[in-house]
């Protein structure tokens, strides 16, 4: 489930999966797939002691009522736009023991590029860090350090209800073992537990 994080730019914004069987992510408005996020983590955390920019492949979804209602998805009442047609296709687990992020959901990768380009438009966001500033920009949203390390923390965690079986994709352990040798300053002090 995404949950709040917090933006110098926008205040509380959304982020992070939204359904089990797939590896995508929203923030806010952005979607991407979470093994692109960590591969760009991967180039990130390359390029340390550098202001860095690069841009990134999106799917972006407007109007925001286009996204659909998570909630209503989920209780299965409220099948509207792209979230809605996502819990049509992959419902909500009847088991509540079953709510699991699943890391094998990059293999839905296919199904969900097909639902969203529905409802979104393939676009092109900036991704920069400021040395000076120690802040991170994705797209139009502007994060602290200790925000945007939040950010990855989620991913590798698996955000609520976290990875199944605690077992990570490779992407995601990728991720973590370059944020681990990197010593670009927006990464210092990032503490990644194996709980």
């Amino acid at each position: 489930m995404p949950l709040s994080f917090e933006s110098k730019s926008h205040g509380q914004i959304a982020f992070g999966f939204f359904n089990i069987e797939s590896d995508m992510l929203l923030l806010e408005q952005y979607f991407m797939f979470a093994e692109d996020f960590c591969r760009e983590i991967v180039h990130l955390a390359r390029a340390a002691g550098e202001n860095y920019c690069k841009f990134w492949d999106v799917y972006e979804i407007s109007p925001r009522q286009a996204i659909g209602d998570l909630m209503g998805a989920i209780q299965g009442v409220r099948f509207e736009g792209f979230i809605g047609e996502v819990y049509k296709r992959f419902p909500f687990p009847s088991n509540p023991e079953e709510f699991k992020q699943k890391p094998e959901g990059f293999k839905t990768r296919e199904s969900m590029e097909e639902i969203i380009k529905k409802y979104g438009q393939r676009t092109t966001i900036p991704f920069s860090v400021s040395m000076s500033s120690s802040e991170a920009w994705i797209g139009e949203y502007r994060f602290s350090k200790e925000w945007f390390q939040e950010l990855l923390k989620y991913v590798w965690e698996g955000g609520y209800p976290r990875w199944k079986d605690e077992v990570r994709p490779a992407y995601v352990l990728r991720m973590a073992q370059e944020i681990r040798q990197s010593s670009h300053p927006v990464l210092d002090g990032l503490e990644l537990s194996n709980g």
